[in-house]
């Protein structure tokens, strides 16, 4: 009988004329047909997801033929036992468990009889000197191997066992990655637990010479650690049939530039993609950035914009419009460099060859992928330049990254996201939320923009003044004659363009509360305060120009001039009054919309 339906099975596999009505109708449906005798029903649901249970089967057994047969093995009792599910949309999990349950049968009754480590040293006589084995890497793991299988017979479950292997097998190919020496004195210091000055008398080195060889020979292991996780990554992706190419819709328009704040821009698309229908101008006041001013003393670096910590001032930004974010973040806390000082070489691809695979890759990838499916772009730091750049597009087969940053579209290999210029990796996606009320949206941000006013941001390790106080480290290093120009050229643009927004965004604000009617008739003040706290910002605009005019972008002008230092003071003494000013206006509004 088994038999017979093994056939039957095999036959509606392979079947190419699936009646159209059977085509369009769901899974739910389709159960239950199934469950009603329609062999044809069943046959449906066997084409729509055989690859993806001949994917878990592989990611599994790692062997092509071992997974077909798991999968005939795991249809045949599927079909047999469909009558006894009970809930017809859980057929894909219940079908996935039956794969998984088959895979580790087959594996638990073959395990006995395969070698971990063909690849690796013959396998270790019982007789002779076991000490010397221990000398010996692959003879290490070719042991660990065996143990590793005596234990999956008398402890371990299939799976377990299976899991161990793996890892065994991937620890035998990082090894590999280490030169004849360094991997001898790696595996003294690591395996025989030798310290280095005794490692220093049996290889005649000095001290000094083996702690960086095993300092290089860790960095070079957790390298190729890295880089045989992200290629078991996009293996188990194409054995559960998930190897796609996917681009985002409307990209072009997403990643259009709007403002001199690219973490603002990459934020706005990304809100658009979700459904947001906000101008550009409210986005940048509700994440806070219409408002931020971070200076970096003495030098007025051109870090400065960007001088914090991206995961809370991101995610924060993002939780005042009601959205939960999920981000990779492996940030050096360290000021970023002048790009536009550099050797374009630094830039090239090839520099991005010599530096090291980001040990957050996989993490990175795996965020990237999730986000995209969903049609939502990421928000990447440093893909070509140090920068806030957008992922929109991913292409699996040949493993590039599409993204656009500061204007400029390319796409990225894999391996290269997180070694541009400061070899760091930061990642942000939405991870849902949403669909708050203005008013809400509104109260959070006004909160977030005067703890950054007031100096209460989260401190960072960049050593960066951020709020009101960055006007003093402003004029201070006017007075200290040390600035540089394009950097300083570069914070006035940034800051210029967003008290732009923040004008903007004011006057909208007051409209969107009024045409929601949140501005109630014991609060008058409301639509007045936002109107000054307008005027203010718009004034510091106008002092702005002239600063941009004085220190024009990208090359600075000459703010070691004593008669352009004093101008530029007096200025930012200007623009510090009407910003103290407004903050309070915000203050006040942030009181009456409680």
């Amino acid at each position: 009988m088994t038999g017979q339906l093994f056939c039957e099975v095999l036959i509606l596999n392979h079947s190419t004329t699936v009646p159209k009505n059977w085509e369009q109708m769901d899974d739910n449906a389709l159960v239950q047909r199934a469950q009603e005798g329609e062999r044809e029903a069943f046959g449906e649901l066997v084409r729509r997801h055989r690859s993806r249970m001949y994917g878990y089967a592989r990611a599994i057994t790692r062997e092509p033929f071992l997974a077909e047969d798991i999968v005939q093995d795991a249809l045949v009792k599927a079909f047999l036992h469909l009558g006894k599910l009970v809930e017809a949309d859980k057929f894909l999990p219940w079908v996935h468990r039956i794969v998984r349950n088959q895979a580790f049968t087959r594996l638990k009754k073959t395990s006995a009889r395969e070698h971990a480590f063909s690849q690796l040293a013959p396998m270790l006589s019982s007789k002779g000197d076991e000490s010397r084995e221990w000398g010996d890497l692959d003879r290490i793991l070719d042991r660990l191997g065996r143990t590793a299988g005596d234990k999956a017979e008398a402890y371990l479950s299939p799976e377990e066992a299976y899991t161990q292997k793996e890892t065994l097998e991937i620890l035998s190919g990082i090894i590999g990655c280490l030169k004849p020496r360094e991997r001898r004195i790696f595996e003294s210091h690591f395996f025989e637990q030798l310290s280095p000055q005794e490692i220093a008398g049996l290889f005649e080195l000095s001290s000094a010479n083996v702690y960086q060889i095993i300092s290089r020979s860790r960095k070079k292991v957790i390298q190729e650690r890295t880089r045989i996780t992200v290629g078991s990554y996009i293996r188990m992706r194409k054995d559960m049939g998930e190897m796609k190419t996917v681009i985002v819709a409307n990209h072009e328009k997403l990643t259009e530039a709007q403002s001199w704040t690219t973490a603002a821009d990459g934020l706005y698309a990304m809100l658009k993609a979700a459904g947001e229908t906000m101008t550009h101008s409210m986005a940048m006041g509700l994440t806070g950035h219409a408002f931020r001013i971070n200076i970096v003393p003495s030098s007025v670096h051109i870090a400065g914009p960007t001088a914090y910590s991206f995961a809370g001032v991101l995610s924060r930004g993002l939780e005042n419009l009601g959205y939960q974010s999920a981000f990779v973040d492996g940030m050096s806390g360290k000021l970023g460099t002048n790009a536009n000082l550099l050797d374009p070489a630094s830039l090239s691809r090839e520099a991005m060859d010599r530096r090291g695979i980001n040990r957050l890759l996989p993490e990175a990838l795996d965020l990237i992928h999730r986000s995209l499916d969903k049609g939502i772009p990421v928000l990447a730091w440093d893909l070509f330049l140090p920068e806030f750049g957008l992922i929109y597009g991913y292409d699996d087969e040949r493993r590039l990254l599409h993204a656009c940053e500061c204007g400029k579209t390319e796409t990225l290999e894999y391996e290269k996201l997180g070694r541009g210029v400061m070899e760091e990796i930061f990642v942000l996606a939405l991870a849902g939320g949403g669909k708050t009320a203005f008013k809400q949206r509104l109260g959070r941000a006004l909160a977030m923009i005067l703890e950054h006013y007031d100096g209460q941001e989260k401190e960072d390790s960049t050593g960066s003044v951020k709020g009101l106080a960055a006007y003093d480290a402003w004029i201070g290093a006017f007075r200290g004659g040390e600035i540089e120009p394009n950097g300083n050229a570069y914070n006035i643009a940034v800051v210029r363009d967003a008290r732009n927004h923040a004008v903007r965004f004011l006057n909208e604000a007051a409209e969107q509360l009024a045409a929601d009617g949140d501005i109630a008739g014991n609060s008058p003040d409301i639509p007045d305060l936002f109107r000054k706290a307008a005027y203010e910002y718009n004034e510091m605009l106008g002092h702005f120009s002239v600063l941009k005019d004085l220190f024009p972008f990208p090359q600075g002008g000459h703010p070691d001039d004593s008669d352009a230092s004093a101008k530029a003071i007096s200025l930012l003494e200007l623009i510090k009054n009407s910003e103290q000013t407004a903050t309070g206006y915000l203050r006040e509004l942030s009181e009456l919309l409680r």
